[in-house]
């Protein structure tokens, strides 16, 4: 396979056109020092280097790298000393790994209806929410709710996003995490991070992250007095490395997306009828796109992109109140846990079934953009993008 087709699209999605063995001296070293377990030696790992570049470049007060962004939020909702059966508000437009996580916790899901740019409808919250995570979906910056004790932000798919005030996404809520898996700005196949401000937060998700304990470098396996169950979620040596020469390269993927974005809607068609969603300052331009006026002309773009061999997709498989997970309630334990904990109350949040939210996802469609390829080849490809779709 190969990184672009003839039309200049990637196929591989943006960080992964960074990857290059001359530019890996992180992973070098690492395999030099041969040692991929972080708290093996005495000296500073690879995975605290990562940990520091990148509290330093969000304005983080502490970073968490651990194996994928599940784990993470598993972290963040654990370091909250829930009781089990508590309720955690959640996108009804996100990734299933959400409802996932707070179910793996003990947890009870309610998904939240999505306001028209699909984030999460703040004003459907009750007024004592104390749980709620906000994601961040396709590289658009959501608002957050204010009053609730414990927001996490979802940031898998908007690394560099920044809101109207200058903040990181995931510096404004009380934790955010962030997804390295293959399909994200940035890469290392899997692997996750969790950044707080919230001190004992991150002292309680770095013990329950390792066993319950906090290691001392170089001397494993030592153990707290005070130590408490936990899991094991420690990143390695060799994913770090990769992430740290992918963090190199943010300002570049961030600088290569605006670019192709600013092409795009300067020589997009414009159609009333399939109209391209315009993107605000603080989004991270992983994408065009676009809201038809109808289900069967999403389906026609859809099959006319393809055709020419445009990567696109569509966002109906994120409406989480239709997952078997939430419909089904089904679990692998004998007495239905944690479901048979859910307390009496409404299972979803919704004013109208989420009938608007699916026929805005069924009219929605999305084409990639290409950070890596030079502004030549980047207006080669708004030109075809354009051309499809003026004949659709």
């Amino acid at each position: 396979m190969t990184l672009h087709d003839r039309q200049g699209q990637r196929f591989l999605p943006y960080g992964a056109n960074y990857l290059d063995w001359q530019d890996m001296t992180e992973l070098r070293e690492v395999i030099e020092h041969q040692v991929l377990f972080r708290y093996q030696t005495e000296q500073e790992s690879m995975a605290s280097r990562l940990e520091h570049l990148v509290s330093e470049r969000l304005g983080a007060a502490r970073t968490l790298a651990v194996h994928n962004c599940t784990e993470a939020l598993r972290l963040a909702l654990i370091s909250t000393r829930p009781s089990v059966g508590d309720v955690v508000y959640i996108p009804a437009v996100t990734f299933v790994a959400v409802a996932g996580a707070v179910l793996s916790c003990g947890l009870i899901p309610v998904p939240v209806d999505a306001d028209e740019s699909l984030a999460l409808d703040r004003t459907l919250l009750p007024a004592d929410a104390r749980r709620v995570i906000v994601a961040h979906m396709e590289g658009s910056v959501a608002t957050l709710p204010q009053g609730v004790p414990y927001v996490i932000e979802d940031c898998a798919q908007t690394l560099g996003g920044r809101f109207p005030d200058g903040r990181e996404v995931g510096t404004a809520g009380y934790a955010g995490v962030f997804s390295f898996h293959h399909n994200k700005v940035l890469t290392s196949g899997e692997g996750g991070l969790v950044v707080t401000d919230d001190e004992q937060a991150w002292a309680a998700m770095r013990c329950y992250h390792d066993h319950g304990s906090a290691r001392v470098p170089g001397r494993y396996p030592t153990w707290n007095q005070d130590a408490y169950y936990g899991e094991n979620f420690v990143t390695s040596e060799e994913v770090a490395a990769i992430q740290c020469q992918q963090f190199r390269h943010l300002d570049e993927v961030l600088a290569g997306l605006e670019r192709m974005y600013g092409l795009a809607m300067e020589a997009l068609p414009n159609r009333t009828d399939l109209r391209v969603l315009p993107r605000g300052k603080g989004d991270v331009k992983v994408s065009l796109r676009f809201r038809c006026e109808s289900r069967e002309l999403r389906d026609a773009a859809v099959t006319a992109l393809t055709a020419e061999g445009i990567a696109n997709w569509t966002l109906g498989k994120y409406l989480l109140p239709e997952h078997p997970v939430l419909t089904g309630r089904r679990s692998l334990y004998a007495d239905g846990f944690p479901w048979n904990l859910a307390p009496e109350g409404p299972s979803a949040l919704s004013r109208d079934n989420f009938a608007r939210t699916r026929d805005l996802l069924d009219r929605t469609l999305c084409v990639p953009l290409s950070p890596e390829l030079p502004q030549e080849q980047q207006a080669v490809a708004v030109k075809a993008i354009r051309r499809v779709l003026e004949a659709v």
